[in-house]
């Protein structure tokens, strides 16, 4: 198995540097996407675990990121998501889940989980001027752009660093108070959770 492992922010400085630059804009920078909800379509996932229980909404930007927009929709109607777990989080960064490959709950290789993707071919970069506020929905992949593929990430706080540099796919319009709730990872591990919250379910809504 190839390595495919998909990191947020991952770059030739790799994790240390990002992890000090993560640091410096969360202490300076609260904000949050103002993003009223738009036309959709909307992603609805339903969370349970020991830290998160509710529903969250999720705008996604097809006018922004259609063809991730795209994505996102085809495997939530596929019923991929359903029981993927939140791998990796890490407190006042970010949530990241839907590794459809290695990362459900029932059944999965949790071990692996932030290393799979669906089996559908890896997506070109569709970078934007929206910054990576308080609720915005990134797409992840590895250290080269053209690499998302199943995976994403929902910000806590505001990570600027990231800005042009991963797509954007939606916003969380509802239940920001749920995904603040999401059983968070161990910083020595790179957010790495065990026993992780998982998406029960995640259906569209148009």
């Amino acid at each position: 198995m190839s390595d495919t492992r998909i990191f947020v922010g991952a770059m030739a400085a790799g994790v240390a540097a990002i992890a000090a630059a993560w640091f410096l804009y969360a202490k300076t920078s609260t904000s949050s996407f103002s993003g009223e909800d738009g036309p959709g379509p909307n992603l609805v996932i339903d969370i349970s675990g020991q830290g998160a229980q509710g529903t969250v909404v999720i705008d996604l930007l097809p006018d922004v990121a259609p063809q991730h927009a795209q994505r996102l929709t085809e495997l939530a109607e596929a019923g991929a998501y359903d029981n993927v777990v939140f791998h990796r989080v890490i407190d006042g960064f970010m949530a990241q889940t839907g590794d459809v490959e290695f990362g459900k709950a029932d059944g999965g290789q949790l071990d692996l989980a932030g290393s799979g993707k669906s089996d559908l071919p890896n997506l070109p970069a569709e970078f934007s001027d929206i910054p990576f506020l308080r609720g915005i929905v990134g797409m992840a992949r590895s250290n080269r752009p053209d690499t998302a593929n199943s995976q994403f990430f929902i910000m806590f706080a505001p990570g600027e660093f990231l800005n042009g540099d991963y797509t954007v796919v939606g916003h969380v319009v509802s239940g920001m108070d749920v995904v603040d709730k999401i059983k968070r990872g161990d910083p020595d591990r790179n957010g790495l959770v065990e026993d992780p919250d998982r998406m029960v379910t995640v259906r569209v809504d148009r």
